[in-house]
């Protein structure tokens, strides 16, 4: 009697070049049976590749995430090139000046963190407080701003004399689409992505309103990019005048 060849074992490991492998070792067959079974093998190793290929890119995808505020923490706005105007408290602790943009703690002298403040004078400006060393008042002050910081161009304003003009509101009177879990999870990334340039950020009917030093739509558009669009608004406290 003939003795039957041994058969060599499938690879455990089930893998598109396997398969093609057990494909090219098979013999040929005349019969129209045998090709329909050859074909049927090898539209299953076509699948079996295809469905090995996509878990391998979603795979990949998936392990290549971006983690959130990626692209808030990768940009940096342009500073503005014309004269701005900011809104804050002026703080001179008699060594240097400092306007500060976000919150200030009430005592004597406030206490905040603001960005150095060039070519200052309390000349004229009647209605400061001071203690000890320090001299301090809340003022629309008028400048530019190189990124670090702010030079004053003109006589600043009491800002229990400015009048503002209204900004145009960004939501446009539309609600957004941040959930609960949305603003947690924005609130907590934003302020490590933007760094010392965050001030503040609130909620209000959906959106995320994010106060920074200086955004000329950089961080704006990094944010949609980030959480989407409809859940982030970035408000800049330094203006341009146009």
């Amino acid at each position: 009697r003939r003795r039957r060849r041994p058969q060599k074992r499938i690879p455990t490991r089930y893998t598109p070049l396997a398969a093609l492998d057990i494909l090219r070792r098979m013999p040929r067959r005349r019969h129209s049976r045998g090709m329909m079974h050859r074909r049927s093998l090898a539209a299953l190793v076509a699948g079996a590749a295809l469905l090995l290929t996509s878990c391998a890119a979603a795979a990949d995808a998936g392990g290549s995430a971006a983690p959130p505020g990626a692209a808030l923490a990768a940009l940096t706005p342009e500073a503005p090139t014309g004269e701005v105007i900011a809104q804050g408290t002026v703080l001179d602790d008699g060594s240097s000046v400092e306007l500060c943009l976000g919150a200030v703690a009430e005592s004597a002298p406030p206490q905040c963190s603001g960005i150095p403040l060039s070519g200052w004078s309390w000349a004229g400006l009647d209605d400061a407080a001071s203690m000890g060393d320090a001299t301090w008042g809340t003022y629309a002050v008028y400048g530019t701003y190189d990124g670090d910081a702010f030079t004053v161009t003109r006589t600043p304003v009491p800002l229990a004399l400015f009048d503002p003009v209204a900004a145009p509101d960004p939501t446009e009177g539309k609600p957004g689409t941040a959930t609960a879990a949305d603003v947690a999870s924005i609130q907590d990334a934003i302020p490590d992505a933007i760094g010392d340039a965050y001030l503040a950020s609130s909620e209000q009917d959906g959106w995320v309103f994010v106060d920074v030093v200086w955004d000329d739509g950089t961080w704006q558009e990094a944010a949609d990019q980030d959480f989407g669009a409809g859940k982030v608004i970035v408000r800049s406290a330094i203006r341009e005048i146009s």
